[in-house]
């Protein structure tokens, strides 16, 4: 993981209005969210395994998902990392069936959920988070 400096640092918004604006940048809501706090992502390669995180804490009101209106949420933002997963290759020998639609998740849990970010990937995160400030008003 590594930090990168940023005037979103400990800057508060509405939730819906910053989904609403990062979504033309490519982020989504994490997976990892819960009621109080989450983070929009972004890959940064085509391998998903390098992302741009946008952290947050909700300050006001409670996350109910990115799907989910939700109105008067306010959050305030941690500092943005870049971060890499390093995964085996292939598929899952102990893939876990799911309750619903008979899906099965056939992808191994990442070997290293912190592996060392190279040089040329923090420069590509902070040129995107670059671009995400400067919309910002």
């Amino acid at each position: 993981m590594k930090p990168i400096q940023s005037v979103l640092e400990n800057r508060t918004d509405e939730f819906d209005r910053f989904k609403d604006y990062a979504q033309r940048f490519g982020f989504t809501l994490g997976g990892n969210w819960d009621y109080d706090h989450g983070s929009f992502d972004r890959a940064l390669d085509e391998a998903n395994k390098v992302w741009l995180r946008l952290p947050f804490e909700v300050i006001r009101g409670r996350l109910e998902g990115g799907e989910s209106t939700n109105t008067g949420t306010q959050i305030q933002f941690g500092q943005p990392y870049v971060l890499k997963h390093l995964y085996n290759e292939g598929l899952d020998a102990e893939a876990v069936p799911r309750t619903y639609g008979a899906l099965v998740d056939q992808f191994q849990d990442p070997v290293d959920k912190d592996a060392d970010v190279e040089e040329h990937w923090v420069n590509r995160g902070t040129e995107l988070l670059r671009q995400v400030e400067r919309g910002l008003a």
